[in-house]
Parts: structure tokens; sequence; C-alpha cells
């Protein structure tokens, strides 16, 4: 059994899209989708390659999840988090 770890850009909406088109593939074991960081952990016996084919097939941004996307993803969370906004009175 393999793991294939993808990084695919979506909004809430295209998550069920995404398990759609992965669903009709054989081989698929199971699909966890984490919204938060964009990674999608695809378990089961297709092929790396057919995986992204199919998920690029159905209108989503994909490419496979690489080291370099986890340090984005760590620092673009501590980023958010210090962040603060002051309430502005326009009028």
């Amino acid at each position: 059994m393999e793991t294939t770890e993808l990084k695919v850009e979506m909004v809430g909406i295209h998550e069920k899209r995404l398990r759609k088109c992965l669903s009709k593939l054989k081989g698929i074991e199971k699909v966890e989708v984490d919204g938060n960081s964009q990674k999608v952990v695809v378990t089961g016996y297709a092929h790396r390659n057919k995986i992204l084919k199919a998920v690029r097939r159905a209108g989503l941004k994909a490419d496979f999840w690489s080291a370099q996307n986890e340090l984005l993803n760590v620092y673009a969370s501590s980023s958010f988090q210090n962040l603060r906004f002051n309430s502005f009175n326009f009028f």
C-alpha cells in the first residue's frame, strides 16, 4: 500500500468534488483532507501520477506535497496568529 500526499488549492466546497473524483479511481483505500493546510493524503494501491491527474481533471490545482510546503505552512500559521486588527470608526 502506498501513501501519496498532495497540496491542493481548494475552498470548502471543493472537498466534496475532490473526494468524488478520487473515489472513482481503482485501488484507493482512504482519503484524508486537511482544509487548513490544503493537504490531501491518499492511501491505496493507485499510482501517484494517476492520482494527481485525476485531481487536475476535476479542475483543482494540485501538486505533490514537499518539505517546502510544510515550512511555508508553519510560517504562515505563525505569522497570522500574531496579526491583530485595530477597530477604526469611519463615521
